[in-house]
Order: structure tokens, then sequence, then C-alpha cells
């Protein structure tokens, strides 16, 4: 079952007798146990039927017992085992998997990894119960997701701010969801979200960012590319150089991908093919007008040789804010 189909049942009342939730994304795993919590039980029911076990604190014994318990008073239990992947042996669960008490709602969390699927106590966990693998997304998909989620909450967020949480925040949802929820709280005029308000509420620059840098070397505008770069060099810490690079031999290699697209006037065919947002295709054509091939390959290669660099491969005294200055110079000229 998808994450969405977990949710919807649940809001039906529909409780499996076992859910074990596993995978690199712990924000859809977390989602799912603290609405079970707050919703499987009535309140007065919580303090007798309510379990919170820790897998550094438990074992499969306790597990068990605990899930073999009838509910007092109560039509369900609620029995939650997080950190579960702190538990050797987990697949020992497997006689009560078999046979699970249906007053009992056995949550299981098991964060940053998963079952083997072709093991016998991971088909068991299906046959009788959720099994829900939690993956984390693609970074081309955060902001496609950042918009959605904005929008549950009842807000609109810019495109380019949207750009700068993604590029700020990569793919870890927990802090994605904190930001917007900071940002909703003190976006309280406008319903839609600025990249001055992530400047202000979260502490990106607005017009000193990767985001920028990529859009001025599109451009070829020399004077903000420089004015950004001395930004970064004043703020190392706050702007590493592994990062910039990371982001700029992606946007040059979808740019060199682009001459490559067949119907380039298809801009939903050219924004899926690139696995950018539409919004900006336009910015992708301008590149490609900017720089040839022949030159997109020599700046890839550039950018590989100063990420060696700023590894100290090849060089160990300059500092990054200098290497990348050299970098930028030699990519524009």
């Amino acid at each position: 079952m998808t994450f969405e189909d977990i949710l919807k049942s649940l809001k039906k009342k529909e409780y499996a007798p076992v859910y074990f939730l596993m995978g690199e994304e712990s924000f859809f795993i977390d989602q799912i146990t603290d609405y079970i919590i707050e919703n499987a039980l009535n309140e007065s029911d919580k303090d007798f039927n309510q379990t919170i076990l820790y897998g550094k604190d438990t074992d499969i014994g306790t597990i068990v017992t605990t899930a073999r318990r009838f509910p007092m008073m109560a039509e369900k239990q609620l029995v939650v085992v997080r950190e579960a992947q702190n538990i050797k042996n987990i697949d020992q669960l497997l006689s009560y998997i078999q046979n699970p008490l249906h007053s009992t709602i056995l949550v299981i969390n098991y964060k940053y990894k998963s079952l083997d699927k072709r093991k016998s106590f991971t088909k068991e966990v299906a046959k009788n119960g959720i099994l829900f693998e939690s993956k984390k997304i693609y970074e081309n998909q955060v902001p496609d997701w950042i918009k959605n989620y904005t929008s549950k909450q009842g807000y609109q967020i810019d495109s380019k701010a949207c750009f700068l949480l993604a590029e700020f925040l990569g793919n870890d949802l927990g802090k994605i969801t904190n930001a917007i929820d900071k940002l909703t709280i003190n976006t309280t005029e406008a319903k839609t979200i600025s990249p001055g308000d992530i400047e202000k509420n979260i502490g990106i620059s607005k017009d000193f960012n990767n985001f920028e840098l990529q859009n001025a070397l599109g451009k070829k505008d020399v004077f903000k590319a420089n004015q950004i770069i001395n930004y970064f060099a004043t703020n190392e810490k706050n702007n590493p150089m592994v990062v910039t690079i990371a982001l700029l031999h992606s946007y040059f290699s979808k740019v060199l991908k682009y001459y490559f697209i067949k119907n380039k006037t298809n801009d939903k065919m050219v924004a899926s093919t690139l696995q950018i947002n539409p919004y900006f295709v336009k910015d992708y054509k301008l590149a490609a007008k900017n720089y040839n091939p022949k030159k997109l390959v020599y700046i890839i290669a550039l950018l590989r040789e100063y990420d060696l660099k700023s590894k100290g491969i090849g060089d160990v005294s300059t500092k990054h804010g200098d290497l990348l200055k050299e970098l930028i110079f030699k990519i524009l000229h």
C-alpha cells in the first residue's frame, strides 16, 4: 500500500492488526505512526491501552507479551515499537505475525533500512498486516512535493522560493516540512511564500545562492556571477564549495542534454527529459544559446577538476573561495 492508501484507510477507521513501517525516509513512517497514535484510541482509553516501546530498551519477548494482552475496557489496544531497527533478530516476531491478536494494533517503526522481501517473515507481514516501505523521493521531485505540501497547508509558494528550499534542504522531508511550517506561521498577511520570506525566516539569501549563481551563469551575467562568488567566498561555511560544484555539474549536464532533445519546441517534453519544472525550461533554452556543446563538455570537465581540488587532490593550499572564483572565471570566459 502507498502512504496515501494507508492514510485513507486509517481515516475510515480501518485498522490492520500489524503495521510494519520500514525504509530510508522517516517522514512517512512518522506521519503514519503519529496518525495512529492520535486517532486509534479514545483519549480515555489511552492510559491503559496504549504502550510505546523503544528498540534499544525492549526485546522480542516483551513485544509479543505486550501485543498478546487483551485491551482493558476497550475494543482495542495500541502497541507502538519505535526504533525497531535496533532490535536484533526482528524476524523472531514471526510466530506473532502469523497469528496476530485482532484486538491489538501493533505498529513497528523500522527506520533507515528495509527487510529482505524474499524472506518468509516479510511475506507473512504483508499477508497478515500492512507492510510499507518508505523510500526517499528523488531530488528532482522535491520542488513539486514542496508545492503540494504547502498547498495542503493553505498556502502557495513562489517557484524561486520553492527551488531555494529544495536546494538548501535537499530531499530531507522532515527538515522541509519543519521549514514550511515555520514559514506558514510567520507568513500571515499574504498566502504566498516568497524568496523574501525564505531569507527572513530560514536564513537563505534570496540574492546570493546557488540558484541565482546558476541563473547568472546561464545568462552569462558576469557581474552578477562575480557578486555571488564573492559573497560565497566570505561565507564559506554557509555556502560549501562541494554543494555548489555538485549543483552546477547537474545544471550544465542538463544544458548539454538539451542539445539532444529532438522536439525542443515542446516544453513539457523538455521538462520531462531534463527532469525539471516546466517553469525553468526557458532558462535552460537561454543557457543552451550561450554555451555550445564543446564548451559544455569543457565546463563539466572543469567542475570535476575543481571538485578534486576542493578535496585537496592536486591543490592543498588554495582557499575554496579562491578556487571557486577561478572556476567561475573559466566557465564564463
